[in-house]
């Protein structure tokens, strides 16, 4: 009977222990809209959708995505599809609250806007 129950205590915890998940984390923030990112296997370049930063501004772009997304965050992407073999995608924080365009442009730092 004893070793029916540890069996059975340790079928539950194996079934009812959530599956660890392996997200996308940002490991460098090239430039103003191009990132890279990387998960246990693989790494990948991704271009921000739809943003082009004046030259000029480049640096405080720069700087305000490495303050929101410091190195190591984990993030989601939506891909829009690809330009010379980089993903083209919008990239969000793992909670959806943040996305690195957007946060460009609150600060009015892309050139011209986009649709959605």
């Amino acid at each position: 009977m004893k070793k029916l129950s540890k069996l059975l205590l340790i079928i539950c915890l194996i079934v009812l222990n959530p599956v660890i998940v392996n997200s996308a984390e940002i490991l460098q923030i090239k430039s103003s809209n191009t990132i890279l990112v990387g998960d246990q296997n693989r790494n990948l370049t991704i271009r921000l959708f739809c943003t082009e930063v004046n030259e000029n501004d480049e640096l405080e772009a720069i700087n305000l995505l490495k303050s929101e997304f410091p190195r190591g965050s984990k993030v989601k992407i939506k891909p829009f599809g690809f330009n010379e073999n980089i993903l083209l995608a919008k990239v969000f924080n793992i909670k959806g609250t943040k996305e690195m365009t957007e946060i460009l442009n609150s600060k009015d730092l892309i050139e011209k806007n986009c649709p959605n």
